[in-house]
């Protein structure tokens, strides 16, 4: 604790959507670890964390410091070909290194973000050894699937929030009911100034991108912010898509048609409009679109801080 703050250290931090939810509601981050240079440059562009670049399987455990929270989200590639056991697929090699951190520092609560097809793969297998992992070092484990858009984000976008609680705590975490009034893509942009050039991907539209109606209305929720800049849904003044057959759509002509501006897509995964991205246009989607939006972190974070910040 300093400052009134409950401390934690971010494993996988990117360009930071996780820590400044946590930020907004009581915590502060005091160290942090990611492979990518401009996400590790844009994180420490609003943090005051020790932010440390480099593969998280080289840096001394002694030197991260000792934290009531561990929070972060480890890549998943290896377990669809995996069984209930394949967790030391060598691709799983982060995910091994986020239990045995938080084995050696036993914080008080730990949070991980995952995608939604975790909860499926090897038949639910693999989550289930996932649970007992962390169960085995001392943690009361539970997974919850929730959707951004229930919770202050314009965007659908499922995601499963896996929270552990110290079995010494005797508590328990549960996720808030959703809210009854959704965010709309018009809420989100209404103040986000038109795009320069370079503020776009132009890339060719793939046929993959073609096979389905990529457009939501301006009254919607967003589709999921992807981390591929090729695949970022388009900007809802676009005109509507037009469907041809199955799995084959073409845009429409009255109007301009383009992919949502990073500076849109950071606004819709709920960025503050100052925050400020480092790279080229393709890390700074990458970046955006691999972050847990903020509004999310934010709900996870004001339950825990009910929980350890008493």
């Amino acid at each position: 604790m300093s400052h009134g703050k409950i401390d934690m250290v971010s494993l996988f931090c990117g360009a930071g959507g996780l820590d400044r939810g946590f930020e907004n509601k009581g915590f502060r981050t005091v160290w942090a670890n990611d492979f990518d240079g401009d996400a590790c440059e844009t994180h420490r562009g609003w943090s005051s964390a020790e932010v440390v670049q480099g593969d998280i399987g080289k840096v001394d455990f002694k030197l991260i410091p000792r934290t009531e929270v561990i929070a972060g989200g480890f890549p998943c590639q290896g377990f669809s070909l995996a069984g209930p056991r394949k967790l030391d697929d060598s691709r799983n090699i982060l995910y091994r290194y986020f239990v045995k951190l938080v084995e050696k520092k036993q914080p008080k609560v730990f949070v991980a973000e995952n995608v939604k097809g975790l909860l499926t793969l090897g038949n639910g297998k693999i989550i289930e050894a996932i649970l007992h992992d962390f169960a085995e070092k001392g943690y009361d484990v539970k997974p919850t699937l929730v959707n951004a858009a229930d919770y202050g984000v314009p965007q659908d976008r499922q995601r499963v929030i896996i929270v552990g609680i110290h079995k010494d705590l005797h508590k328990t975490f549960s996720f808030p009911k959703p809210q009854k009034t959704k965010v709309s893509m018009a809420d989100a942009l209404k103040n986000i100034a038109p795009p320069e050039r370079d503020e776009v991907c132009f890339a060719p539209y793939s046929s993959r991108y073609m096979s389905r109606n990529r457009k939501r209305n301006w009254n919607e929720q967003s589709f999921t912010i992807p981390a591929m800049a090729k695949q970022v849904t388009l900007f809802p003044g676009s005109p509507d898509m037009i469907k041809l057959g199955t799995d084959k759509w073409q845009f429409g002509t009255d109007g301009e048609t383009r992919r949502l501006s990073y500076r849109e897509a950071a606004a819709i995964q709920t960025f503050p409009p100052d925050m400020k991205f480092h790279g080229d246009l393709t890390s700074k989607y990458r970046q955006i679109g691999n972050a847990v939006p903020v509004k999310l972190a934010e709900t996870v974070a004001e339950e825990i801080y009910n929980i350890i910040g008493a």
